[in-house]
């Protein structure tokens, strides 16, 4: 048997904080492209997992600071969205029941196995096989943790993809927000919504009244969180109307765009995909319609000086 390596390339290496009795995030640094958050509630009788990570590797990584916490077997692993950093660890959860939306399933299919050309950074992925949700829901499902209630919940409508899944301890007041909302990270809804995105947040997420919150990307956060996203994606659709009004193309925007203080966010470079897809909804037509994604991370790769995103999962 090969002995796995479980250090992680990162500016800090991953940390387990205990955000409520019983309930752990796991934090990954910096956050940026293809290093998620996940998080575990412990149970006498098991754990209940939020999200896998990206790559092999770093799925055993957690995997291993989740054994470290409790000797409980995790019995059920939950997929917040479709999206590989929170998805490809899922075959390594041996005997655990994967939950998920019913449209998380079929994008995991339609998304396929990992690749990093010629969008990102070459990324050893390990031997990953494809593993969906083969629980699914349309619109939730009540999880339990011993007397503690976790409440997975559809967010109604296109965020940042069209099957976002957030999950709720509402006596703990404490939210695993997955991709809906990032800490220190630009927001990335080319698969989504940015009018969607804002209406879940103002609509679902923000009524909940999270104490905490618990990121798809980033550090730990308070309720603040929620208002500094929407600020952003204001942002983008500001910079769309202008730039449309004026004729130039999502990128030539973006060119042109002062991010002023969403300038210090990490993958700035997303603002251009955002832009195509806030375009796209100056058009009549469905929040979350299928756009050109390729498309719009070409043009992430050019506004980025030519060369591919940089990714250290």
């Amino acid at each position: 048997m090969s002995t796995v390596q479980h250090d992680v390339d990162t500016v800090r290496p991953p940390r387990v904080e205990e955000v409520a009795d019983g309930v752990f995030a796991y934090v990954q640094p910096d956050g940026t492209w293809w290093i998620n958050n996940t998080g575990f509630i412990v149970g006498r009788r098991g754990v209940i997992s939020v999200d896998a990570c990206a790559t092999v590797r770093r799925t055993r990584a957690y995997l291993d600071a989740i054994a470290g916490v409790t000797a409980q077997a995790v019995r059920t692993l939950i997929n917040t969205h479709h999206h590989g950093d929170h998805t490809f660890g899922n075959h390594l959860f041996r005997g655990a029941t994967i939950v998920g939306h019913e449209a998380t399933r079929q994008g995991i299919a339609d998304w396929g196995e990992p690749r990093s050309a010629p969008f990102w950074t070459d990324v050893e992925w390990g031997d990953v096989v494809l593993e969906p949700p083969f629980l699914t829901y349309t619109d939730g499902v009540t999880m339990w943790s011993d007397d503690m209630r976790a409440e997975v919940r559809h967010v109604g409508g296109p965020a940042h993809t069209t099957n976002d899944s957030i999950v709720w301890l509402p006596e703990q007041r404490l939210l695993f927000s997955g991709d809906v909302l990032f800490n220190g990270g630009t927001p990335f809804v080319v698969q989504g919504s940015v009018a969607g995105t804002i209406q879940v947040l103002e609509e679902v997420v923000k009524p909940l009244g999270a104490a905490t919150i618990v990121p798809g990307h980033g550090a730990v956060a308070g309720p603040e969180l929620v208002d500094r996203v929407l600020g952003y994606l204001r942002f983008v659709q500001a910079a769309a109307v202008a730039g449309h009004s004026s004729g130039l193309t999502p990128l030539e925007t973006a060119r042109e765009l002062d991010l002023g203080e969403y300038g210090e966010l990490l993958d700035s470079e997303r603002i251009v995909g955002n832009l195509h897809r806030a375009y796209a909804e100056l058009e009549p037509g469905p929040l979350g319609r299928p756009i050109d994604v390729v498309a719009a991370l070409g043009d992430m790769v050019a506004y980025n000086g030519g060369k591919p995103l940089t990714c250290m999962a």
